[in-house]
């Protein structure tokens, strides 16, 4: 008979977790702070944005629901799984505020039910934390020993928003720290059932697995990293394509394609803040963190060298359409915003700014744009470009890759980081910068250059 299973925290992981479960065929139930997170999913509707997750939930209705009270949570379950924030301190380690809280109503409701339940750690926490005050905190509130009657995992994603759907039902590894045989076989058996690829079922202690959770985005973000060094390197040698070189270089399998296209920063929920605590862990376990300080170094250098480019192609005062500020595309989530963050540092130099994103619009607070200076808020990249100087694409939407740069108004500049445009569609009259490639013969290290139609 298969468990039961709850899953805590019902925002942009959990509710994707709550209706692949529910997809494949088990009895789920949800629990939230949030009553209208709650609502949505007994309504049938989905709490958050992402692809392909409103049809799921509301195809599976049946097999899913959602309460705010944890304890009917817990009675209804024999597994639950916890995902809720793990906020980054101002010392770069992640804080357990919200797990401990959830931990302790889990504990409060094991308490009070008979049998074996296992709670599964699923946000992101440093090394040493589920089998230090996480268990202590679960081992208090319930009255149990993690062992025979409790069990505890730690069972990290590797997911990204804008697929976090897909990502979750075809995973390349299914990473468990348990705190025994026991409750990583009853882990590993949910995910068999769960799952539609055929991952690599990684299973160690609970301090190992946090450990490769952050070490994985970690060196993740090296690669991104890397392959910006080597565009910016192409942005100034005459005939270099850095997608030619990197398409290259990942034909190595010690390297891998995965990850290693130069374009702009990394941004995003998860990868600034993991490289951070990796840097921060090292420090106080006194061992040298120099490669992901350098990783963090060069990711904060591409901002510079895009205000390098707009500067290349117009002065201050000029008028710049930024293209995209949501950190990835097919996704409304703007945490490290690249495009906001260019906004903020054109606007400090005296540029004035037009921005723009297909999903991500409505995710910007009324302070967004604060110390952008002059910054107005544009519906379509038609709109953004229309009488902009210079536009620069910084989300790799599709639709930007048919922007009508021959409409009346449009900017006589574009840059784009991605390589999206194609040259030969470019009008004669605008000047179009592909960072990461120089043609050939340009001059050495020029900062911009016309593409001939």
């Amino acid at each position: 008979m298969r468990p039961r299973l709850s899953v805590f925290g019902l925002g942009k992981l959990g509710a994707p977790m709550l209706a692949v479960f529910a997809r494949k065929g088990f009895e789920v139930i949800g629990t939230d702070l949030n009553p209208a997170f709650v609502a949505a999913i007994n309504d049938g509707r989905a709490p958050v944005e992402e692809p392909g997750l409103a049809e799921m939930i509301a195809a599976n209705r049946a097999r899913l629901r959602a309460t705010l009270d944890p304890a009917e949570a817990v009675a209804g379950s024999d597994a639950s799984f916890i995902i809720v924030p793990t906020p980054s301190g101002a010392d770069g380690f992640f804080r357990n505020d919200y797990l401990i809280a959830a931990l302790e109503a889990i504990g409060r409701a094991i308490r009070a039910k008979a049998g074996y339940h296992l709670v599964v750690v699923t946000s992101t926490v440093m090394p040493g934390a589920t089998g230090g005050i996480l268990r202590e905190t679960l081992e208090r509130a319930s009255g149990r020993r993690v062992g025979p009657d409790l069990g505890l995992c730690y069972n990290p994603e590797f997911i990204a928003l804008g697929s976090v759907v897909r990502d979750m039902l075809n995973p390349d590894m299914i990473l468990i720290g348990q705190s025994d045989a026991k409750a990583g076989d009853m882990l590993e058996a949910i995910y068999r059932e769960s799952v539609e690829s055929a991952p690599d079922y990684q299973r160690m202690n609970l301090v190992n697995a946090e450990l490769c959770k952050i070490a994985v985005n970690t060196y993740v973000t090296t690669k991104i990293s890397y392959a910006n060094m080597i565009a910016g390197m192409c942005d100034r040698l005459p005939g270099a394509d850095a997608d030619v070189v990197t398409h290259a270089l990942g034909a190595d399998s010690r390297i891998g394609r995965k990850y290693i296209r130069g374009a702009i920063a990394y941004g995003g929920p998860c990868f600034p803040r993991d490289n951070k605590a990796f840097a921060a862990l090292g420090r106080s376990l006194g061992v040298r963190t120099d490669l992901a300080e350098a990783t963090d170094a060069i990711n904060a250098h591409q901002t510079d060298r895009l205000v390098a480019a707009v500067a290349g192609l117009a002065a201050p005062g000029a008028e710049v359409a930024i293209l995209g500020l949501a950190y990835k595309p097919h996704t409304p989530v703007i945490e490290e915003s690249q495009g906001l963050g260019l906004a903020r540092a054109l606007g400090a130099r005296g540029y004035r700014l037009r921005i723009t994103d297909p999903a991500a619009m409505a995710s910007l607070p009324p302070h967004a744009t604060d110390g952008a200076g002059t910054m107005r808020r544009c519906a379509t990249a038609a709109e953004a470009m229309a009488g902009a100087d210079v536009a620069v694409i910084m989300t790799a939407w599709p639709e930007y890759r048919t922007l009508d740069l021959a409409a009346p108004g449009a900017p006589s500049a574009v840059i784009d980081p991605w390589r999206m445009l194609d040259p030969a569609a470019i009008p004669p009259q605008v000047t179009l910068l592909r960072l990461g490639a120089m043609p050939e013969g340009a001059p050495h290290a020029a900062p911009a250059r016309k593409v001939a139609s």
